[in-house]
């Protein structure tokens, strides 16, 4: 007579067990899910170099125009249209081609609109521009 133990082993498995292939899925989704963000941004970039050294800007040479979240623009201070801004920063141009203008906008503004701006130095033929910025407190 057979034990109940070898009738056991003679017996032809009817179930297969998929836990541990669902676990070894699981595991190289996550691992995709972590290199592929990697891979993405890896790019191989060398910056150029430029054997011209920057000009140094002086203060008297440095415009500021603050814009606020509700689209009010400043030049030095001094309330303006966006429309009469290009003029005078075209006039600046006119009076020193050394200009340099420095953005002070608003946290909440729209990028839009500092975008907007921009492209008003841009049509002025401002190319010295900064954007002011403050540093973060933990």
């Amino acid at each position: 007579m057979r034990r109940y133990s070898q009738r056991q082993s003679l017996s032809s498995l009817s179930e297969i067990n998929i836990t541990p292939l669902l676990d070894l899925a699981f595991v190289l989704l996550i691992i995709f899910m972590i290199t592929t963000p990697l891979l993405e941004n890896s790019m191989s970039l060398i910056i150029p170099s430029s054997a011209a050294k920057n000009s140094a800007v002086t203060t008297s040479q440095v415009q500021t125009i603050s814009i606020d979240r509700n689209e009010a623009i400043r030049l030095n201070n001094k309330p303006v249209e966006l429309d009469a801004l290009t003029a005078q920063l075209a006039e600046m141009k006119r009076a020193n081609a050394d200009v340099a203008v420095v953005i002070r906008p608003d946290r909440d503004l729209p990028v839009q609109k500092l975008i907007t701006l921009m492209d008003a130095l841009q049509r002025a033929q401002i190319m010295k521009v900064g954007i002011a910025t403050r540093v973060e407190t933990k």
